[in-house]
């Protein structure tokens, strides 16, 4: 089926599908997720299932987007963007790093790279349904902050990159490399005042 069936996010049953996927998701991977499996752990016959997603790839994909939109949407509720910089920056790279260490989010991560040689648009759609939309709302805050005199910033792209590349020093690739599964709150609060610290010592004013 190609990538750009038509995804009906309507009906009843669709939440069944989509919780159930995640939790086969979570537990097999993407190849070892079965449409069998996620049919029955969401409760629906498999022809209720390819009502919604006539493709996995698609279901996979409405998953980490949902997940991913989740935590940007509950990072701006809890965010005052009109706040000082320090404040607004430390509250977003502890969303950030709250959900790539996540079961959630690793498992995600892993599931891309893994999947990437068959797979190479599953990465990029992964990264424009979660990290792009979160970048581009922290560069909307850097420019906001901008215009209050907060910071100063000639390149806005490169700022909300360094950013986050900041807040993923040590831990991430400690993480990767499967060094350390899980880290002390200490551990996480050092890398993110870090990152607060060295940003602010580059762009503000």
């Amino acid at each position: 089926m190609a990538q750009t069936a038509t995804i009906l996010r309507t009906g009843r049953k669709f939440d069944q599908v989509l919780e159930g996927a995640r939790e086969v998701f979570l537990a097999s991977g993407f190849e070892g997720a079965s449409v069998d499996d996620i049919a029955r752990a969401a409760g629906v016959s498999k022809a209720t299932l390819y009502s919604y997603f006539p493709d996995k790839r698609l279901l996979f994909m409405e998953v980490a987007r949902v997940e991913c939109q989740h935590q940007a949407d509950a990072c701006l509720q809890m965010i005052d963007t009109t706040a000082p910089p320090r404040d607004v920056l430390k509250m977003a790279a502890t969303r950030m790093l709250g959900f790539m260490l996540s079961e959630f989010g690793q498992r995600v991560f892993r599931i891309c790279v893994a999947e990437a040689d068959r797979f190479p648009d599953l990465g990029r759609q992964f990264y424009e349904t979660g990290p792009k939309i979160v970048r581009e709302r922290i560069k909307q805050y850097l420019q906001d902050a901008a215009a209050r005199g907060e910071v100063r910033i000639d390149d806005y792209d490169l700022a909300a990159d360094q950013f986050a590349e900041l807040c993923k020093a040590d831990l991430f690739p400690r993480w990767v490399f499967n060094i350390d599964p899980h880290f002390t709150p200490a551990e996480i609060d050092r890398v993110i005042d870090g990152a607060v610290e060295t940003f602010m010592a580059r762009y503000g004013v």
